[in-house]
């Protein structure tokens, strides 16, 4: 089911001098079939953009690919991380790039089963990311944990209950919290709100655009419901058959489309 949410914030965005992320000719080929082709983009810090497309599109490829959990054929990725400036994120060693993502990234994913460890405690699930950066003071992490539970709307009294007890949507929460410990400045996000029921959304896509808003985090947003576009992204980009056809604001993209496929996705989700 699609949400109806039409509020959208993207006129409230205002691109600094530079970019935090750029994404040059990324392709990709499983075989003879082309998943990605020619990918290219800046994304700027505090930045929200939504990759929108249907299934099979290349939106999941392309979001693993800048997030090196795949090599791309071609094309580069660079990230300006905080103390070397812009750098090849696939020049990196496999070190560095698992610092990366523990530190300055977060990855959300579709089934939050697979960003969180199911059998630990949810403050535990939190504090990993913390002594992953070297805190081992257990009232510090214990302390900050509740934290982020009370902040993604989650009872403290569950902090040492494992999140195989939780709902769906109190594990898409744990997930976003254990992400956001670390105070990445990037976060992707493999449709966060799927198999949600839309009251359960509706909540998750607020907590989203209020964390975003205030933390100015960027993120990366693949979604096939252009209605979780307009809610959180600032900037959209359309992907067919692995190949970008439309990229703009949010609103103008949605209301005024361009593109032939575009027209056809912004018609179908209009239609009665």
């Amino acid at each position: 089911m699609t949400l109806n949410l039409s509020a959208s914030y993207s006129s409230h965005f205002s691109a600094p001098p530079a970019p935090l992320l750029q994404v040059r000719g990324l392709g990709k080929n499983y075989g003879d079939r082309i998943a990605l082709q020619d990918v290219s983009f800046d994304l700027w810090p505090g930045e929200v953009l939504a990759v929108v497309g249907e299934s099979g599109s290349g939106k999941s490829t392309l979001l693993n690919a800048i997030a090196a959990r795949s090599q791309p054929d071609a094309g580069s990725v660079h990230f300006m991380t905080r103390h070397e400036g812009l750098q090849d994120v696939f020049a990196m060693t496999e070190a560095q790039q698992r610092l990366l993502a523990r530190t300055d990234w977060g990855f959300v994913h579709q089934n939050a089963g697979e960003g969180l460890r199911m059998d630990v405690s949810a403050g535990a699930n939190v504090g990993e990311r913390l002594m992953g950066q070297g805190e081992r003071h257990y009232g510090r992490l214990r302390s900050v944990a509740a934290e982020w539970l009370e902040r993604v709307e989650i009872d403290v009294a569950r902090i040492d209950d494992a999140p195989r007890t939780f709902s769906g949507g109190m594990r898409q929460r744990l997930q976003i919290a254990r992400n956001l410990v670390t105070q990445p400045r990037l976060v992707f996000m493999d449709e966060p709100t799927s198999g949600l029921d839309v009251s359960v959304q509706a909540r998750l896509l607020d907590m989203l655009r209020q964390l975003t808003r205030k933390m100015q985090l960027a993120a990366i947003v693949v979604t096939h419901d252009l209605a979780v576009a307009r809610l959180l992204a600032h900037r959209m980009i359309v992907m067919q058959r692995g190949r970008v056809v439309e990229v703009g604001l949010t609103d103008q993209v949605l209301d005024d489309p361009q593109h032939a496929y575009t027209q056809l996705l912004v018609s179908s989700v209009l239609q009665p």
